[in-house]
């Protein structure tokens, strides 16, 4: 019998959440409307009144070199953005700070005021939480936080609700994460390498790693979309397979169609990875009614949101189906392990500045 094994970094993947973790989730509660399941980030908890509570938990970010201030940004949208696939803003969160030991308290005292300021402009209370040192701690990974939100229960989404026949629209750009990250880390490589005007522009793109805006919009008008899915390890295809699994569907994609992007392409080409495949916060997946489809375009493109049509779901026996762009037509697979993880740690090691 084969002994199950971690990736090499990154998120574990479906076979071994569904043997080691799932069967394992503790006591089974009428409450839980949606738990844990492979491809839905959000759990979803009913409550008196026809009312329920999502749920969602992510690790905080500690990059020394991209900066406190960079560090909290993504601290706060990333788990912000699982909280957006329901449709919904998040209102609450609890932070466990496990802080390396090489960290000032001044330091903290900066970072910590930068996720206030976050949570803050998000509408987000901090509740409480947990905070201190570990001896030994040299990870860029630097504890966790939980947010949650109440809401009519009827009116919350989770990614595992797309059906056969909707609509994929995805919105900005693949790869956004990876390549702000790092071009912000290795700025002179990647200057040497596809040009100034590259790099700034990869740098450029940080700030649009929050998609709350973009479900927000999206949302607007009831019943037009199904699902939603944020694109974080695996990237965009990785995103909508994810979906897929989740929702019980096929697809049938066009590769051409993906939002690529020359200083996307440029960026991950100097690092030998995927931009379909790796990190992308700041993406959404977009399950809609196909009848609804440019109403949803128009509504986040009035609102400056770039976002395109990238195929369809089909039913599950379909297949997962990507069409090239020489035409022809092959299986949509999860990368496994997300390649800007290696490609990072790859890159500090070789001393990259």
């Amino acid at each position: 019998m084969n002994q199950p094994s971690f990736p090499d970094a990154g998120k574990i993947q479906q076979d071994f959440f569904a043997g080691i973790i799932l069967p394992f989730c503790g006591k089974q509660r009428k409450e839980v409307i949606t738990g844990a399941q492979y491809g839905v980030d959000v759990a979803v908890i009913e409550l008196p009144g026809n009312h329920a509570m999502a749920l969602t938990s992510d690790p905080l970010t500690l990059i020394p070199s991209l900066g406190l201030r960079e560090s909290a940004w993504l601290s706060v949208h990333i788990s912000a953005n699982d909280m957006a696939t329901t449709g919904h803003a998040p209102q609450f969160a609890q932070f466990v700070l496990n802080l390396p030991e090489n960290i000032s308290a001044f330091e903290f005292k900066q970072y910590w005021e930068y996720i206030h300021t976050y949570c803050e402009e998000t509408g987000i209370a901090i509740t409480g939480g947990h905070t201190g040192q570990v001896h030994g701690q040299n990870s860029t990974v630097a504890g966790g936080v939980t947010m949650c939100t109440v809401a009519d229960a009827s009116s919350i989404l989770t990614s595992n609700m797309a059906r056969p026949g909707n609509k994929i629209i995805v919105t900005k750009q693949c790869a956004l994460t990876a390549t702000a990250i790092l071009a912000m880390s290795f700025p002179e490589t990647v200057t040497q390498n596809a040009g100034k005007e590259i790099c700034d522009k990869a740098i450029a793109s940080f700030y649009e790693t929050s998609s709350l805006y973009d479900a927000l919009a999206a949302v607007e008008t009831k019943g037009q979309v199904t699902a939603m899915h944020d694109v974080t390890e695996g990237g965009v295809l990785g995103a909508i397979y994810e979906m897929a699994k989740a929702s019980g569907c096929g697809t049938e994609l066009i590769e051409s169609d993906l939002p690529k992007t020359e200083v996307q392409d440029a960026v991950c080409r100097i690092f030998g990875i995927d931009p379909l495949f790796v990190v992308g916060a700041g993406s959404m997946i977009i399950a809609v009614e196909e009848s609804c489809e440019q109403q949803v375009l128009t509504r986040l493109h009035k609102n400056n949101i770039a976002a395109v049509t990238a195929g369809r779901f089909t039913k599950a026996e379909e297949g997962l189906n990507i069409i090239g762009e020489n035409g022809k037509v092959r299986q949509l697979i999860h990368p496994g392990t997300d390649a800007y993880w290696n490609a990072f740690y790859k890159a500090y090691a070789a001393g990259w500045k």
